[in-house]
């Protein structure tokens, strides 16, 4: 479980003797593909660790709409931010992307530790402050630019340097509500892009034909943010 704790910098930050503290009241979790950690509203006494695979956190709307508010990989923290708040409950819901481990963190404890250490404080503020700028950049893009460039962009992301195949292995109607995209609009511009031969996508396996022609697309989201 440390070695596990020790891959995020947040944990990095803790003496030896506060490490074994928190991995003594911390949880593997092995979660099935489309398994829930919890549930929008459920109380929120743990914050977590996704060690392997993908976490789905979602919002759902009165009507029974799913928004898909953010994807979380592995060496990836969430949920941490409730912890400050007096009797939190869990603003979204969770669901594993394929088989996915976390490692459940005892919110409290934690938050016992931080009381008694600036440094650690410090670590987890440079880490939802650097969340806050990623979720700010955004609101811009989603307010500010098209859904194609929002595609081309997260497409971008996704592609490895050193070459121009890879696999997209989230299903494509979650991509599209993560990017605030109809699912019938996110086919339309992928159709669209493989007509000007900038990608063909087979399935799930996707292949750069011009990876210079999808960043120039992408680009027009590229909007500064000020680093001060």
């Amino acid at each position: 479980m440390e070695e596990e704790l020790k891959k995020h910098y947040l944990f990095q930050r803790l003496t030896e003797e506060q490490l074994k503290r928190v991995a003594s009241r911390s949880k593997m979790v092995q979660l099935a593909d489309g398994q829930s950690l919890f549930q929008q509203g459920d109380p929120a006494t743990r914050f977590y660790l996704v060690v392997q695979g993908r976490i789905k956190l979602f919002r759902l709307a009165p009507e029974g709409n799913e928004k898909v508010i953010e994807l979380v990989d592995a060496g990836n923290i969430f949920a941490e931010a409730l912890m400050f708040l007096n009797a939190p409950r869990y603003l979204v819901g969770s669901q594993a992307l394929g088989e996915t481990t976390v490692v459940s963190v005892d919110a409290e404890d934690f938050l016992t530790l931080l009381r008694d250490s600036v440094e650690l404080c410090l670590a987890l503020l440079a880490d939802m402050s650097f969340r806050l700028r990623a979720l700010i950049r955004e609101i811009d893009d989603l307010s500010l630019h098209s859904a194609t460039c929002r595609v081309a962009a997260f497409l971008l992301s996704q592609a490895p340097e050193n070459s121009a195949e890879f696999e997209l292995d989230v299903p494509k109607h979650v991509i599209a509500s993560r990017l605030s995209v109809k699912p019938e609009t996110f086919s339309r511009i992928i159709k669209n892009l493989k007509s000007r031969e900038v990608l063909e996508i087979r399935g799930s396996h996707v292949r750069l034909l011009d990876r210079d022609a999808l960043k120039q697309v992408a680009d027009v989201c590229a909007l500064p943010i000020d680093a001060t």
